[in-house]
């Protein structure tokens, strides 16, 4: 079983991109990432990339500001109300800002070549790869022994 109050990401993924905590994506696999950090098991993870970047600019919130809270101990329901106090987003502004990262996808030429290099170092023929959160749910498959 998977314990997320102190998430290993050297044998596990963090959660999906698309896991919503208080109707925010992306904050449950911010939190693994920062949880996993501060414990020195996070592999091939890195807290604060740009896709935690989007959180924090949305938010209002530093990453170390978030990290502080998180080495208090603070559960997931915890870290929520504390966000939601800081971040003083109202619901449709926090389902519109996931929905949209939900989808988000690489913009240019540029973009949509190191995607496409993602899912072919992964030897993988996949068309239906559109957005970073699929490509982040891919390769987190594969990581961890997924046949891509």
């Amino acid at each position: 079983m998977i314990n997320y109050s102190q998430p290993d990401l050297t044998i596990h993924p963090p959660r999906s991109l698309r896991v919503r905590l208080g109707g925010y994506a992306h904050l449950a696999r911010l939190l693994d990432k920062a949880r996993a950090s501060l414990a020195g098991k996070a592999g091939d993870y890195h807290y604060n990339c740009p896709l935690d970047q989007q959180f924090f600019a949305f938010t209002g919130i530093g990453p170390d500001a978030l990290l502080a809270e998180i080495k208090s101990g603070k559960t997931d329901v915890q870290i929520l109300e504390w966000v939601n106090a800081v971040a003083k987003r109202q619901p449709f502004e926090v389902a519109a800002w996931s929905a949209w990262l939900e989808v988000r996808g690489p913009g240019g030429a540029e973009g949509h070549e190191w995607m496409a290099s993602v899912i072919k170092g992964n030897k993988s023929a996949r068309d239906d790869i559109r957005s970073f959160a699929d490509l982040l749910d891919f390769d987190d498959y594969v990581s961890y022994g997924g046949v891509a």
